[in-house]
């Protein structure tokens, strides 16, 4: 009898102090964003004291891992320089690598500030362009063996046949820069790219077909926050219910803004799919 592939357990992921034990519960990561132009409004610029008190509450929380970025990626968001994105981000990590204790994500896509960021302390790499903007950012990090994501970024060539064999075929390329690179295998993460250039209908369809990407035998990271549903005050309604499905359609990972609430949404998903969780 042949085995499915993509019901064998991933090997674990590891991230300063912390393993990802994909498939044992979901995990949180909580956006921290620098940007004074964040397309949710909740950019911080440089202000050092609200980034540490941020941090810290969502760390508190119950964030599994922050996630820094200093440059927008908003749609229509004019792109900054290496050298300002840098002025950006390189204190608040350094500052954070000292203050807080869950590991810490550089949302990027530019090699030198990736390389800068990890010296920092930063223990990942989150790139929205699925290294295609900067390949030379799967060698840096090949050589710190620190963790990638890999997003699907549909902005340059918007899908338009079905969204799912696009997104797929582009994480495939991704992917196989990264190994080409010398990215170990269990230190890459795929994210569908929820907004990247996609329309209202793609990103529900994505999310509904989530499950599909288990074919790629990678953990699955979910960036669906404040991103779908009604104009308004409902957004922190319409992301409980983006990232309860995702859950259960195999998202191992969640990145979000409201992380108090999305904690309990995906504890409570996870008892209900993974079984046996004592807190519910």
């Amino acid at each position: 009898m042949e085995t499915d592939e993509t019901n064998l357990p991933l090997p674990p992921t590891r991230c300063r102090d912390t393993e990802f034990r994909w498939g044992e519960r979901t995990y949180v990561m909580g956006i921290l964003n620098i940007s004074p132009d964040s397309f949710s409004g909740d950019g911080l610029g440089d202000d050092m004291a609200a980034i540490v008190s941020r941090a810290k509450r969502l760390a508190d929380e119950g964030a599994d891992i922050i996630d820094i970025g200093g440059e927008s990626t908003r749609p229509g968001a004019q792109p900054i320089s290496a050298d300002e994105e840098l002025r950006r981000i390189i204190p608040a990590i350094e500052r954070l690598a000292v203050e807080i204790s869950v590991p810490i994500s550089v949302d990027t896509y530019k090699s030198e500030v990736a390389s800068r960021a990890i010296k920092a302390g930063a223990n990942m790499v989150n790139d929205v362009w699925g290294l295609k903007r900067n390949p030379k950012l799967a060698e840096v990090a090949a050589g710190a063996g620190v963790p990638v994501i890999l997003v699907s970024n549909q902005r340059d060539n918007p899908g338009r046949y079905d969204i799912m064999i696009e997104v797929i075929s582009s994480l495939k390329k991704s992917i196989g820069l990264a190994e080409s690179a010398g990215v170990a295998g269990q230190n890459i993460i795929i994210d569908p790219g929820i907004g990247f250039g996609k329309s209202a209908e793609q990103n529900l369809a994505i999310i509904r077909r989530l499950a599909e990407l288990k074919a790629l035998g990678k953990p699955i990271l979910v960036g669906s926050s404040r991103k779908l549903g009604p104009k308004g005050d409902r957004k922190l309604e319409a992301t409980a219910a983006t990232v309860a499905i995702a859950i259960a359609r195999g998202a191992d990972m969640v990145r979000v803004h409201d992380v108090k609430e999305m904690v309990t949404v995906a504890r409570m998903s996870d008892a209900i799919i993974r079984k046996g969780l004592s807190e519910f």
